[in-house]
């Protein structure tokens, strides 16, 4: 019995390995939705916003490294999609969009809800075509998934509403999606040279990204050869557990002060699986050797000495054995003692018994991380709580931390954590969102009810866009028509009106006890927590020009206050 287009499309899903489609449905999907309810193996998730979906896809695949689905109607429905699809692009992950349009006779003639989708998906995607004949399946369909796949990109298709129902006269192109499992390793030569730059070194430093993931081992071998600390990038920070006597931090406007001072103090740098952004936060003058699958990646944010192209695992494999074991260990037990003294004073100063109040936020990411299970799931918003997230969470091996960390996309943190949520529902997620990113997405929560997913969700409740108010004051911006201040609903209440469970924290004693409650409990909970909006995210180094931005925005205020007063 031959298939229809939604049908043959659903069937390479199902091969494929597919789970989930997040999306909202309308009138050009109906034919998808009238296939799917005719399977039992993909299931659909209705979000209550199209950009949910295309996080939460991304995050599917970021956990899993296989594909991400997502779905928007006609018009409207496909532009929703955009920024969640956008984030994916940025960090890597494969997501198929399926899209919708008006049917092929109307096409052009500026119909009702017509968008010319295939230019405002262009920067987006890796591919995308429409399906404007049958005969074109199950071809486009392969491409379009394995382009995603083998790209860790977007790739989307466009269904007209008069074209998915319609018969594939033919299967005979039918095969399975190819995963390319090769894994490339640079020269001989230039591994040679990459020896050569760091047999040289006497404080040598590694600084690793998310293409280190699964190279744990390698990383640590060479780091131990090297004498060298290890400094992660954002995207870098479940490479490894941070309890390893190795490892001292992040680096950059994130960082802390060993992690910087570990990159800044050394003489030869090994950059492996990052393209770290910051090139002010690079060592000047200083040998680096770098080593990524991407071509265009090396060089580009910093003056490499010795670019090499390879799979970090294979490539810190072979480099090893070219490498002599450094007799020089003074810089990384200086490095260590610095991680040592902040870790400490951080635990003492960021503890339950803290008399600060509101609550520093750090206490909550510091008490989260003592509680949270050992394979447990962060998904963590964009603005402060990235910085609280970055320095306290003590991550352990077997747990991820998603967001939206080269995007940089406000309220990415809550749709992300739906989409960990739904792969496994035995497996702790927790959102840790700012409550002017939870605002974006908040109705979404009915979702987590309607699923029966036990989501833990924590606000970081200041009132206030955080970061963009310090990033004012550091340039010396006055604060103006309270832009960056918020008025906030009771979100624990916002909780039980979904259907979920809701805690207010104001206190420490409270804090513990509904972090204890909610992670046992099985079913989705917000936790309420007003956090002081005068804490400052201070960088492992402050340069003099942001000292004294600082000062004039603060002056300017003042002077502005007197002059509305007068």
């Amino acid at each position: 019995m031959s298939k229809n287009v939604c049908e043959q499309l659903i069937s390479i899903l199902q091969d494929v390995g597919a789970e989930h489609i997040f999306g909202v449905t309308g009138d050009a999907l109906n034919p998808f939705l009238d296939g799917l309810r005719r399977q039992k193996q993909l299931r659909w998730i209705g979000v209550r916003h199209e950009e949910v979906a295309g996080y939460a896809a991304a995050a599917q695949s970021l956990i899993t490294g296989g594909l991400g689905v997502c779905a928007g109607t006609v018009g409207p429905g496909a532009l929703h999609l955009l920024n969640g699809l956008y984030n994916a692009k940025k960090e890597g992950a494969a997501v198929l969009a399926i899209t919708g349009q008006v049917p092929r006779a109307e096409s052009g003639t500026g119909f009702f809800q017509e968008v010319d989708l295939s230019k405002v998906f262009d920067d987006v995607c890796v591919f995308q075509h429409t399906i404007d004949s049958p005969d074109q399946m199950p071809r486009v369909a392969q491409l379009a998934i394995q382009e995603a796949i083998a790209n860790r990109g977007v790739a989307r298709l466009e269904i007209p509403a008069d074209v998915g129902p319609l018969k594939v006269p033919s299967s005979s192109l039918a095969h399975e999606i190819f995963r390319p499992q090769s894994t490339m390793v640079p020269s001989r030569t230039d591994l040679e040279q990459a020896a050569d730059v760091l047999n040289k070194a006497r404080k040598p430093t590694m600084l690793v990204g998310s293409g280190c993931r699964g190279a744990r081992d390698a990383v640590l071998a060479v780091a131990e050869k090297l004498q060298s600390p290890i400094v992660h990038a954002l995207k870098g920070a479940d490479v490894m557990e941070h309890e390893h006597p190795l490892w001292v931090g992040l680096t950059g406007l994130l960082g802390t002060p060993a992690g910087y001072h570990a990159v800044e103090e050394c003489d030869a740098l090994l950059m492996v699986g990052t393209d770290f952004p910051y090139s002010v936060f690079y060592p000047s003058g200083r040998p680096i050797v770098q080593i990524d699958i991407e071509p265009k990646h090396l060089g580009k944010r910093c003056a490499v000495t010795e670019g090499l192209l390879g799979h970090a695992e294979p490539s810190l494999e072979a480099l090893l054995p070219l490498l002599e074991t450094n007799p020089n260990s003074d810089h990384l037990h200086s490095i260590q003692n610095r991680f040592k003294k902040w870790r400490n004073r951080n635990r003492k100063k960021y503890s339950l018994k803290s008399k600060h109040r509101p609550l520093h936020p750090q206490i909550v990411a510091q008490a989260l991380s003592d509680r949270a299970a050992d394979d447990a799931i962060f998904a963590v918003d964009v603005g402060e709580c990235t910085v609280w997230s970055a320095r306290h969470l003590e991550l352990k091996r077997e747990q991820r931390m998603i967001g939206s960390f080269n995007h940089g996309s406000l309220g990415a943190a809550f749709p992300s954590a739906l989409g960990a949520q739904s792969l496994d529902p035995n497996r702790q997620v927790i959102a840790l969102c700012g409550d002017g990113g939870f605002g974006m997405s908040l109705q979404d929560f009915v979702t987590a009810v309607r699923y029966d997913w036990p989501l833990t969700v924590i606000v970081f409740n200041n009132s206030t866009l955080g970061f963009v108010k310090i990033e004012m004051e550091a340039t010396g911006y006055p604060e103006y028509g309270a832009a960056t201040d918020l008025l906030n609903p009771d979100f624990a209440k916002w909780a039980e009106a979904c259907g979920g469970v809701g805690f207010s924290v104001r206190e420490p004693a409270e804090l513990a006890d509904a972090l204890d409650q909610a992670l046992a409990m099985k079913r989705p909970c917000i936790i309420d927590v007003f956090v002081d909006p005068g804490e400052l995210t201070m960088p492992p180094h402050i340069a003099p020009a942001q000292a004294w931005g600082f000062s004039v925005s603060k002056i300017k205020e003042i002077i502005n206050y007197v002059g509305d007063r007068s």
